[in-house]
């Protein structure tokens, strides 16, 4: 039978993954994972950058590999995380280098930004989150840098990648409404934003929407990875991508967690919430294909991530040592900044402890196990937090992304939320980008 393949390339700050799908007989969604890889930033002259050459080989050798099995694939696109980018000049040469969200350079210039626009005038434009790595403070620091001078364009990681795919630049709606630029409800860059800060007006184009056709493979791309194909929009954002695969089980009554090195809980609206309980818990406003994603990002799995490696163990050996910890009733928040860019995760959360007057030996399954109860514990209040934002009780709890196949921390979110847990142990943001080429 000559189905219709398409290659979905979903690149998370820790590890990409490849999915080449395709509509069956049926109508139901089939796919395969044809390739992974290993991500990280760098440390280069103290600062925590990403490897710009690297991440593109690494397309490339994802679609050398795609074709290789499935030469006829129709289309492709790229997701990622949010907030970074890339600086382009009129040459569209690379303003290097290119900043991880983990590094601290804004904290020097957050003041600043809030004498020019307070914090709460950012939220009421765009209804976005604060957090200090959001893109327009990262814009704003390159603008105090210099860095901003001689670009002509900016393209978040995803966008990048496909203009380096096929020649032609665009911004894309989803992962826009992450950078605390986008004026709600006009779906484009704040102009009272860009002013205020006088950042330059001519890097800002309006965004396009979940479907956009970029183009196909250059030529010379074509010719090393051994074929072509039309590269289209998904929801480039990655949480975006999971949302859109479990839409349909995305009733009022439902939430969603996407569990990975972040964790996003959230659910869809037709409408952005914003008031001042909403500021003040701190949640988001982020688009989905045609509706608002309302969330809260909570620190996440990057805290087990950092410990294990640390540890030197599998997450396997993690969930089993946690298991044996006899450490139930202690907690940290997950979300205090020193565990957001720390060179050590276990020092991190013993000086954490420390100050919470627990002086106890703590063995490592006990920290691993402090993690996990902790993680469950946030995600507690958060749901609280947005039942009572919205004024209305949720009953079930998606769970999606690589956190999904945690079972033990499943089961303590269920316990400890008293929610009934839905768990997806499946490649969420990857099959929501297949579905955003074959749909949109």
């Amino acid at each position: 039978m000559n189905y219709k393949y398409h290659l979905a390339l979903d690149i998370g700050a820790s590890s990409g993954k490849a999915l080449v799908g395709y509509l069956n007989e049926n109508n139901k969604l089939q796919s395969e994972v044809i390739y992974r890889f290993k991500n990280g930033y760098e440390i280069k002259d103290g600062h925590k950058v990403w490897n710009l050459t690297t991440l593109f080989d690494e397309v490339k050798n994802t679609l050398k590999e795609a074709f290789k099995k499935y030469p006829l694939i129709e289309t492709m696109s790229i997701d990622t995380w949010g907030c970074d980018y890339v600086l382009l000049d009129k040459d569209d040469q690379e303003i290097l280098p290119c900043y991880s969200y983990r590094d601290e350079r804004t904290n020097d210039i957050l003041d600043e930004v809030f004498s020019k626009i307070s914090k709460k005038e950012i939220f009421d434009i765009t209804g976005s989150q604060y957090q200090p790595f959001n893109t327009i403070y990262q814009l704003y620091k390159d603008k105090k840098d210099g860095r901003l001078n001689k670009t002509e364009s900016y393209l978040m990681i995803p966008e990048y990648l496909m203009f380096k795919l096929t020649g032609k630049k665009a911004n894309e709606i989803t992962n826009a409404s992450t950078t605390s630029l986008l004026e709600k409800n006009i779906l484009n860059f704040s102009k009272i934003l860009v002013d205020k800060l006088d950042l330059p007006a001519r890097i800002f184009k309006k965004p396009a929407k979940v479907g956009y056709f970029l183009g196909n493979l250059l030529p010379e791309i074509a010719r090393e990875v051994g074929g072509n194909l039309k590269v289209k929009f998904c929801a480039t954002h990655d949480t975006a991508s999971v949302v859109r695969y479990i839409e349909k089980d995305l009733d009022e009554n439902t939430l969603y967690l996407s569990s990975g090195t972040w964790s996003l809980l959230g659910t869809k609206l037709n409408y952005y919430a914003i008031n001042e309980s909403v500021y003040k818990n701190n949640f988001s406003n982020e688009l989905g294909k045609d509706y608002v994603r309302f969330q809260k990002n909570i620190m996440g799995l990057w805290l087990i991530q950092n410990l294990i490696k640390e540890i030197g163990i599998s997450i396997e050996e993690a969930i089993s040592m946690a298991k044996m910890s006899s450490v139930k009733d202690i907690l940290i928040n997950v979300n205090d900044e020193r565990f957001l860019s720390t060179d050590n995760m276990k020092n991190a959360i013993l000086s954490y402890l420390k100050e919470q007057k627990h002086f106890e030996d703590f063995k490592d399954e006990d920290l691993i196990n402090i993690v996990f109860v902790s993680l469950a514990y946030s995600y507690r209040d958060s749901i609280k937090e947005i039942e009572s934002i919205l004024n209305k009780k949720f009953n079930k709890l998606l769970i999606l992304g690589g956190g999904a196949k945690n079972q033990y921390l499943n089961n303590l979110v269920s316990e400890i939320c008293k929610i009934e847990v839905k768990a997806f142990p499946m490649e969420c943001s990857a099959l929501g980008n297949l579905i955003s080429q074959i749909e949109d």
